[in-house]
């Protein structure tokens, strides 16, 4: 019998049954709503670079211009009950704290002491298509600082770089085996990456999958509880099988699947890196294909069967420049081709933040 291959880089791709469910269709008021708050965001000129009071503004980039799409601000509405002035509020504040926490300022050269031991891993999709995010307290090898919750935060922007078309939430697989109670975030970072979460990331959870669960996290999550948003909640599940909502052929073996996964840093870092510049670079691609549009769709950014909210022929032109740089040519005589994973290092923007603590959103 062969010898089973051993996984070493984050999978691309979901199986072709794991697909996102529909979104629901918009109700009229909905519409209305979506609208309204499309056309403020629109009017936005600048926003403080800072939470500070009376700090000096700067005019959007275009990296937040992209990331406002229309699904973001849907987010958004349907996170605050569609209640228009809070989920513009919120998306500012949201935008300010970006801007002043720097998730589009570090690098994976940054953060890579932090995942040395690979405590956080990206790998396969749940039968929904939603990327799944490990979280691996044994495997902790830093003392409680800042840093891991800037890891934390950077995984999740890399995680989200991954979903495929039509995927707006990731699953989180957290995994307490053979942890200490001295690997667990104190209640403090608890509540910090709870309200990083929660405030920042909204509508971004689909799933979090947690076993082999010791009492001392019991004791955490009580603690936390309270802080923890109802809907939130919800979404939590305790010691059921993961082959429940992850196919076993994306799921590691010692998790109840069948991916034989090795981590080794110095392969799997720089592939997770690649591999998520190359799809930020593709969807910046066709955003600017498409006219650099507030409100564009996700759908369409992420390559899938959905036209650019902007013009009718916007899309083929996106997807033909999206199309290039996966397939670049830089020697016309030669034509070597460039793996798409040494070409991301070029032109992408730099990696978003990172944090180590467990958390919902």
């Amino acid at each position: 019998m062969a010898t089973p291959a051993i996984q070493k880089t984050p999978f691309e791709h979901p199986l072709p049954s794991s697909k996102p469910a529909a979104p629901a269709e918009l109700t009229s008021e909905q519409q209305t709503k979506y609208d309204e708050l499309l056309q403020t965001v629109k009017s936005w000129e600048s926003l403080p670079k800072t939470s500070a009071k009376g700090a000096e503004t700067a005019p959007l980039s275009d990296t937040e211009k992209l990331w406002l799409t229309r699904e973001c601000l849907l987010r958004y509405l349907r996170a605050t009950k569609w209640h228009l002035a809070q989920a513009e509020k919120r998306l500012q504040d949201t935008l300010v704290w970006r801007r002043e926490y720097g998730t589009d300022t570090f690098t994976a050269d940054y953060i890579s002491e932090e995942n040395a031991t690979g405590k956080q891993v990206l790998l396969g999709f749940d039968n929904e298509g939603r990327p799944c995010l490990y979280l691996l307290p044994n495997k902790q090898n830093t003392a409680t600082s800042p840093k891991q919750v800037e890891h934390l935060v950077f995984m999740l922007e890399r995680t989200l770089d991954v979903a495929p078309p039509g995927q707006e939430s990731l699953a989180l697989l957290i995994d307490f085996r053979n942890s200490s109670s001295g690997s667990s975030p104190s209640v403090g970072t608890g509540r910090s990456v709870l309200n990083i979460l929660q405030n920042h990331y909204p509508e971004r959870l689909g799933r979090a999958l947690i076993t082999h669960l010791p009492w001392y996290v019991t004791i955490f999550l009580k603690a936390v509880s309270p802080f923890i948003d109802p809907v939130t909640k919800t979404k939590i599940k305790y010691n059921e099988p993961l082959t429940d909502h992850v196919p076993a052929s994306q799921l590691m073996k010692n998790s109840g699947g069948e991916v034989e996964f090795e981590y080794d840093h110095g392969t799997y870092w720089p592939a997770l890196d690649a591999l998520a510049a190359a799809r930020r670079q593709e969807r910046k691609s066709r955003w600017e294909a498409a006219g650099k549009l507030i409100g564009e769709s996700e759908v369409y950014l992420w390559g899938g069967d959905e036209k650019s909210v902007g013009a009718a022929g916007g899309d083929k032109a996106a997807n033909g420049v999206a199309d290039g740089i996966a397939n670049l040519n830089v020697n016309d005589d030669k034509k070597t081709e460039i793996p798409i994973a040494e070409k991301s290092k070029e032109a992408v923007e730099p990696a978003a933040p990172a944090a180590d603590e467990i958390s919902k959103a």
